[in-house]
């Protein structure tokens, strides 16, 4: 559930950036989004082996 909740606050963190990118042009917002993307791939692909784990366990 850890990750589960740090993968929400990074999507949170995110909004602003994608709002920064997609509405003013900010370069810089894109490559934070950019980056904030693969943070959210590696989180979901560790919560997806946990739930795996947990499922196989019982």
């Amino acid at each position: 559930m850890e990750n589960f909740q740090k993968l929400k606050e990074v999507i949170t963190a995110a909004e602003a950036d994608a709002a920064n990118f997609y509405e003013k042009g900010n370069k810089a917002a894109g490559t934070r989004l950019r980056n904030a993307l693969q943070q959210l791939k590696v989180l979901a692909t560790d919560i997806r082996k946990e739930v795996t784990e947990k499922k196989n366990a019982q």
